[in-house]
């Protein structure tokens, strides 16, 4: 089945089956996945969770992943498919393809990445022995190479396999402020925090920073401490390119930055925030990302959480850049 528009409402009230167990929706995104493809699919297929509804999206690859997702969905008549004209990006092919969906949960999956069987299942699971106000629950991942060798876990643990720290859970706003801790991939999130949402925001580059700190204002996360997934690492994908020169993704974890600072409602909050902001601006002079440099150290000052070290990075900065830029010439 191939479609390039919405069929149905995302609001619609999501499907229960006969044995009463929710649908969980699977929204498979592609962009020039065809070397992954094929194990990414597999790994659906291999579900122990017998209710799914995969919608496959491809985002105007220019390689052959629409020729591999095409066969795949001839295999699978149930499963649906949105190619995309023209490359739409993440936020908006996720949303456009969430407007089909029905499930009471929803995996955004990257068809580079895995998922393991009991995936779908134990996170269910999970969630029914919740209260509604969890939105979103998110797991341990194996990070694996192009040739999906294990490279090692999302968490670091000690010799008898113990977390340290253990992944915050419950609200977690102050803490995705604060720091980068859960592993995008592993995430099933609830339709309903989705709805109230809106969704994704299509202005920004990625989706997952933004996500955190608008679902964690309103709803709780739970961690489940097992790995469900591999996530693939490779050159084209985002965290390559984080912080180098013209890096893409910058821009859009700013704005989210003052996404964040209206949303605060607290000094601890607040203070949360401005460790996240001093962090990008070092990352910002590190790689001499100039226009950054000044955005962030000006949201530093409406936190009023500059230090005499922020003080100095920001003065030093030029300088910095101008070295780096002198190195990435020669």
């Amino acid at each position: 089945m191939s479609s390039t528009a919405a069929n149905s409402h995302p609001s619609a009230p999501p499907t229960l089956q006969e044995d009463g167990m929710p649908l969980v929706s699977i929204v498979a995104l592609c962009y020039n996945h065809a070397p992954f493809l094929i194990e990414a699919l597999d790994s659906i297929l291999a579900q122990t969770y017998p209710h799914l509804e995969v919608i496959l999206v491809d985002d105007a690859s220019t390689d052959n992943s629409q020729g591999v997702l095409t066969r795949y969905a001839q295999a699978n008549p149930h499963w649906k498919t949105l190619f995309l004209p023209q490359n739409a990006g993440n936020c908006a092919a996720f949303n456009a393809a969430f407007q089909q969906t029905r499930g009471e949960f929803i995996i955004d999956f990257a068809t580079d990445d895995v998922l393991l069987p009991t995936r779908i299942a134990q996170q269910v699971a999970a969630f029914q022995e919740i209260s509604a106000d969890y939105g979103v629950v998110y797991t341990d991942a194996e990070l694996i190479d192009e040739a999906s060798r294990p490279v090692r876990r999302h968490y670091r643990r000690d010799a008898r396999g113990r977390l340290h720290p253990r992944p915050a859970e419950g609200w977690v706003f102050a803490d995705v402020l604060r720091r980068y801790f859960i592993s995008a991939p592993t995430m099933m999130m609830r339709r309903t925090t989705l709805l109230s949402l809106g969704g994704y925001d299509e202005t920004l580059t990625y989706e997952d920073f933004d996500f955190w700190v608008r679902a964690a204002r309103t709803w709780q996360f739970r961690f489940l401490d097992v790995v469900s997934t591999h996530k693939r690492l490779h050159p084209s994908s985002k965290s390559s390119v984080a912080y180098r020169p013209q890096d893409p993704y910058l821009a859009s974890t700013i704005r989210v930055c003052y996404k964040a600072l209206a949303l605060c409602r607290t000094s601890v909050e607040r203070d949360a925030l401005a460790v996240r902001v001093r962090w990008e601006l070092r990352q910002a002079v590190r790689w001499g990302n100039h226009v950054e440099i000044h955005d962030l150290y000006r949201l530093l000052r409406q936190l009023h959480a500059v230090r005499p070290l922020d003080w100095l990075t920001y003065r030093l900065a030029p300088k910095v850049v101008r070295v780096i830029n002198r190195f990435l010439r020669s």
